[in-house]
């Protein structure tokens, strides 16, 4: 007896099938099924079972009982149906060759597929040959031409690419859906990006709220409860889907999530994996409050336009993950440049800045004479208190050189705010140098200096082709660099050239001319009194 559709049994006999909809049909074969591979018979059974699936060739699923189970291995691989559950899959052996994950099984399929439990069914492409009867079944290509009957292909392929955004993109596809009838009234959108703070973007979209809501997640939510107890995680790990039918008696309520939603009266609730080019599994979850939830149709139609939705979230993925790079490893306004185009060398323009640079005191000792983890803990700590501040105060941090930050303050909004940002974040790396040293009394203390300038220097690309850097050149920076080395013989925590104290009158107090190594001529030199830089830093040797 034919095993009918969920789609079938919710809805009127009478009612005609319309255009786009997706349904599955499961058929006792009444004919002999034989499975073949280079000579030898691989199954053979009279109970077959065929799947006729929307847009997609009949599948035989033959008893276990029926297969030479001895020529199959049983593989990692994993993927997820949402209307027939986790999809486990084996590889042939057969002749000293092996043919991964040549058939697939559903062990405990969802509601609506139990016709399927303990068969497996074999990748035509796999395999040499599929007999019923006497006659070979001929090998069908998925019928891709037809899919354009979906509406969400359709959607997909016409106005999705205008979405400036994953956000945008997703606050569409669900509208679309919601629009052509799935009753989708929550869902959870969650990708993991290549970014050192944070895992994972997550898109939370509501029915009865205007706009999707972004959350960026830290790296420390894989620890946390929330993710670990829900069932992101286990699909993120490739362990296949969710569905909960939450208006059946005895559903499975092994979910905070899944218990939250079940007091709160939704009906039903699912959550799949989708992948990108590279193997990456993100998730998306669909929640419905509509009686009956979601139909075959309705997770069908997904079903079928998720690897082209996929291809569209990780478009926008991987420019996310791009300009955060950049901006991690060039600063915030060089990334923005280098994303824009200025990637050949030679490509920049002259800017005028405040010139920023500063040197870790001691440094060379300390590495020679601390485990290698200690001595970079410190380092970071240091890079923390100097590039830190300069962040914190509007900056722009382009290198590290060895244990010297060199940055820069624009002066795209006057020379004299420049300044004063440069002298706040110098005070604050002060603060924080000496928090850190009452906070590790054991260990060296850590000493610095910086050298402020002001002046015009070539912003862009320098190196060969093969490997550029965008930093600043030019003789202010280099007149930068050489007022902080005077630092330590002069004593003295901070210096700051003639032109930078002219903007912040007041504020600098001059300690006499010096000449600059290299550099012809003498420089009057100026400094921060004490008062300024308060944590006592002044007064290191």
């Amino acid at each position: 007896m034919e095993q009918r559709s969920e789609s079938e049994s919710a809805s009127s006999p009478a009612a005609p099938a319309r255009a786009g909809d997706y349904e599955l049909h499961y058929r006792p074969c009444v004919k002999r099924v034989r499975v073949e591979y280079n000579g030898t018979w691989i199954a053979d059974t009279t109970r077959a079972v065929v799947l006729h699936e929307t847009r997609q060739p009949p599948a035989h699923y033959i008893p276990k009982a029926d297969i030479r189970m001895d020529l199959l291995r049983k593989s990692r691989h994993q993927s997820h149906c949402p209307f027939r559950g986790d999809a486990s899959y084996w590889s042939l052996e057969i002749d000293g060759q092996r043919v991964e994950n040549a058939a697939w099984s559903y062990e405990a399929p969802y509601r609506g597929a139990e016709s399927i439990q303990g068969h497996l069914s074999f990748y035509r492409s796999r395999i040499s040959a599929l007999y019923e009867g006497d006659d070979e079944v001929p090998f069908l290509e998925t019928n891709v031409a037809s899919l354009h009957a979906n509406p969400l292909a359709g959607w997909l392929l016409k106005d999705a690419w205008k979405a400036a955004s994953a956000a945008e993109l997703a606050r569409q596809f669900l509208g679309f859906l919601r629009g052509s009838g799935c009753p989708v009234d929550r869902s959870t959108i969650i990708i993991p990006t290549l970014h050192p703070q944070i895992f994972a973007s997550v898109l939370v979209w509501r029915a009865d709220a205007a706009e999707i809501r972004t959350i960026y997640e830290p790296h420390d939510i894989l620890r946390q409860p929330r993710f670990a107890d829900s069932p992101f995680a286990p699909i993120i790990r490739g362990a296949g889907g969710v569905r909960r039918r939450l208006e059946d008696a005895d559903v499975k309520l092994d979910f905070p999530v899944v218990r939250d939603l079940h007091r709160e009266g939704a009906t039903d609730y699912v959550a799949m994996p989708f992948r990108f080019s590279d193997g990456q599994i993100n998730v998306v979850s669909l929640t419905s409050f509509a009686r009956g939830g979601f139909g075959v149709a309705h997770l069908g139609q997904i079903y079928e336009v998720m690897p082209m939705l996929g291809r569209l979230f990780e478009v926008h993925a991987l420019r996310r993950t791009a300009t955060a790079l950049l901006e991690t490893y060039l600063g915030h306004d060089t990334g923005k440049r280098v994303l824009n185009g200025l990637v050949k060398r030679g490509d920049g323009e002259h800017i005028d800045a405040v010139i920023w640079f500063c040197d870790f005191r001691g440094s060379s000792s300390l590495a020679e004479s601390l485990p290698r983890e200690v001595y970079l803990e410190q380092l970071n700590r240091f890079f923390y208190c100097m590039a830190g501040a300069v962040l914190k105060k509007g900056g722009e941090v382009l290198k590290y050189i060895g244990d010297a930050v060199l940055a820069i303050f624009p002066t795209t909004s006057g020379a004299e705010a420049a300044c004063r940002r440069a002298l706040q974040a110098a005070a604050l790396a002060a603060e924080r140098v000496a928090a850190l040293n009452g906070a590790h009394p054991d260990a060296a203390p850590m000493r610095f200096g910086i050298g402020l300038h002001v002046g015009t220097v070539t912003y862009g690309n320098v190196g060969v082709p093969q490997r550029l850097d965008f930093t600043v050149i030019g003789t202010a920076a280099n007149e930068a660099a050489r007022i902080e080395s005077l630092t330590k013989e002069l004593g003295q925590v901070l210096l700051a050239s003639a032109a930078f104290a002219a903007h912040v009158p007041g504020r600098l107090v001059p300690v006499g001319r010096h000449r600059l190594k290299g550099l012809e001529g003498e420089y009057e030199l100026y400094t921060a009194p004490e008062r300024d830089l308060r944590s006592g830093a002044a007064k290191q040797a």
